[in-house]
């Protein structure tokens, strides 16, 4: 029944996940599929692949961001 509901109104995406600040993570509210954006900016389905890519992102833009935050409070 939800995929019908899906199918003839179109998916309710809300974002699930912030990885980068352009890159996110969204859930359909009805059916649960999972999409996300690729490197293109193309809405792709959220598949193994790219949900390991987007954790090791979000690793890496998380200690991006602290090691700035550090070099702030250096700075003052």
């Amino acid at each position: 029944m939800k995929n019908l509901y899906c199918s003839l109104f179109g998916h309710d995406f809300k974002v699930s996940k912030n990885v980068t600040y352009h890159v996110k993570e969204y859930k359909c509210k009805n059916c649960k599929t999972e999409m996300t954006i690729d490197g293109n900016g193309k809405f792709i389905p959220l598949t193994p692949k790219f949900k390991e890519i987007n954790s090791v992102l979000h690793r890496v833009h998380n200690k991006r961001l602290e090691k700035g935050q550090k070099l702030f409070m250096l700075d003052l």
